[in-house]
């Protein structure tokens, strides 16, 4: 049986924590994938890129002194040769089998972008942010289609939707609204895992990132908007209804109405340019 091609893009700004086990699970032995795999160093201080080389020529090395994840993108895509081509974040966990999963409903489907179902490591997490992604990963909008994964997969036709990516904090959600709901797929089957913050503060410092970036993507591409659709009504409903969840129910709209006003102040303070990083995830991984 012949091995499918495919490349995985990986952005990597100081993640020695991750990067290693990172390439340890994509280069398993697989029957079914042959991977390009290219990490593009991006602005590290630290040894990320040392530990790359490592793994000699089963890994292509780029490195930039541009701490920038979209350069990183374009620079990976530009060394890139196979389709489908997976865009992956350093820090997540996720196996040749799944991303085959991925390859092959692509495939049946004709979908021009595709995503793992994700799922959250929680072990070492404070019962805050337990509690807040309790009721976050269960919203309609989490359970559907392509969402916070980590990792995202376009097939050519998908690819050539768009010269580069776009100099954006939020290139997951360019990509996802980028395409109709007909043409984007999230497989079930497949699983990317995230390592959640340690505590409360991790955990506001990214909800802020996420909140600022989708406030950037909104006011640059605000004709994409009408291909993304998020049941608000129906996942506050889902919300109210869940019987004595009411105080994970608190910490979820704490966290929403704490992130906006940070995200809203940081917009107007610091532009979109300046954003924060949790990294209690990444130590409790490493």
């Amino acid at each position: 049986m012949n091995k499918r091609p495919i490349s995985i893009i990986i952005p990597a700004h100081n993640e020695k924590a991750v990067i290693e086990r990172c390439l340890q699970n994509l280069l398993a032995p697989s029957e079914t994938i042959a991977p390009e795999i290219i990490v593009v160093c991006n602005g590290c201080r630290d040894n990320t890129a040392e530990i790359v080389r490592s793994f000699g020529t089963a890994v292509h090395c780029l490195e930039t002194a541009a701490a920038s994840k979209v350069k990183a993108l374009n620079l990976g895509d530009q060394a890139a040769s196979y389709f489908p081509r997976f865009y992956l974040d350093a820090d997540i966990k996720i196996s040749l089998g799944d991303i085959w999963k991925v390859v092959s409903e692509m495939e049946q489907k004709n979908a021009l972008a595709a995503a793992p179902r994700m799922q959250m490591d929680l072990s070492g997490s404070s019962w805050a942010v337990r509690s807040y992604y309790d009721i976050w990963c269960d919203l309609p909008y989490c359970r559907e289609g392509m969402i916070g994964a980590g990792v995202y997969a376009l097939s050519e036709e998908g690819r050539n939707f768009f010269a580069e990516f776009p100099d954006i904090i939020a290139d997951d959600r360019y990509i996802r609204a980028l395409f109709r709901e007909d043409r984007r797929i999230g497989v079930r089957n497949a699983v990317s895992v995230i390592s959640a913050p340690t505590s409360l503060n991790g955990l506001i410092k990214i909800k802020t990132r996420s909140r600022l970036g989708g406030y950037e993507f909104e006011a640059r591409f605000p004709e994409l908007l009408g291909n993304e659709t998020k049941a608000y009504g129906t996942a506050f409903k889902e919300i109210a209804g869940k019987a004595g969840s009411w105080h994970k129910a608190l910490v979820y709209l704490a966290v929403n109405l704490i992130t906006r006003i940070r995200a809203g102040r940081q917009s107007k303070t610091k532009g979109f340019n300046h954003w924060e990083r949790d990294d209690s995830s990444r130590e409790k991984s490493s």
